[in-house]
């Protein structure tokens, strides 16, 4: 089981679009330094959808071999493809991952027993631990708790990312787990995962980390801990960056936050375009609040 802040790390890229591995080896070692409990890497906010099936899986190479077993690595291995996502599954585990983040098939719109078919797929065609991951913004496709439920039965399905942001749902789903089993709920929004936590989840897959890795492992350990007041005050200096790094289309403002902080170039690819000028004050304000600038 991972607790706490896990990041959705950026993928640092030239200003031409090809892949940073250096500023990539330099974000994993900044991470482990402030305390981040996991890294996820080419999930969607590390831009998969615009890299290819080599880069992506030199991405988890080399952030695996950056890592050196001091944190999780987990990998983003998701695709619409039930095909393409065991495709990634494997060769995520040959590249040493030790986990994979698989996200609901988007577009396909899949009924409850596609999504069940589909993720049972992918666990049985390699030993590598999967999480689920449900973000129907995104998908459109939208994981039951009962589909959630009897995947959780299936041997290497570990855990779920939920980004329905429905804290009454996630409530509904703990108490439906059988008692002392061992699943994994993870909070797929920053702005929901002080309440998520504290009504039994076990951390958050997190945007805002990229940008304020200690305070977002910081928050998550008191908030397991019970320390509420400290845990509130951390997420309330926070709050702003829960927000507003969603002001344009993710990760754009997580990149230029990053680029302005110093910790990465310029580089993002089409169909993403970087973060406007309009909108940079805003991220800016954030970051600010949030002491990390």
């Amino acid at each position: 089981m991972i607790y706490g802040s896990i990041v959705a790390i950026v993928t640092p890229m030239q200003p031409d679009g090809a892949l940073d591995f250096d500023g990539l080896r330099k974000l994993v070692d900044w991470h482990v330094a402030e305390g981040t409990d996991g890294i996820v890497i080419v999930g969607t906010t590390g831009e998969s959808p615009t890299v290819d099936f080599d880069e992506h899986i030199e991405l988890v190479r080399v952030t695996v071999e950056q890592a050196a077993g001091r944190v999780p690595v987990i990998a983003g291995t998701g695709g619409n493809a039930t095909k393409e996502a065991v495709a990634l599954a494997k060769a995520a585990r040959k590249v040493g991952a030790d986990a994979q983040l698989s996200v609901v098939p988007y577009y396909n719109k899949p009924t409850q027993e596609g999504l069940f078919q589909h993720f049972k797929a992918v666990a049985e065609a390699e030993d590598l631990p999967l999480i689920l991951y449900n973000v129907p913004g995104r998908t459109v496709a939208d994981l039951q708790n009962a589909t959630v439920l009897r995947l959780a039965e299936l041997p290497g399905v570990i855990g779920l990312k939920d980004a329905t942001g429905d804290l009454v749902r996630h409530t509904e789903l703990l108490r439906s787990l059988p008692a002392g089993k061992d699943f994994g709920l993870y909070s797929g929004n920053d702005d929901t995962a002080l309440p998520y936590i504290l009504l039994g989840g076990h951390g958050v897959i997190s945007v805002t980390a990229n940008v304020a890795p200690r305070g977002m492992s910081e928050m998550c350990a008191a908030a397991r801990a019970g320390e509420i007041a400290k845990a509130r005050e951390i997420n309330n200096r926070l709050y702003d960056l829960h927000t507003k790094l969603f002001v344009e289309s993710n990760p754009a403002p997580t990149k230029w936050a990053l680029e302005r902080m110093g910790r990465i170039g310029a580089g993002i690819r089409l169909p993403l375009v970087a973060l406007s000028d309009a909108a940079r004050p805003t991220v800016e304000a954030a970051l600010a609040s949030a002491g990390v600038l």
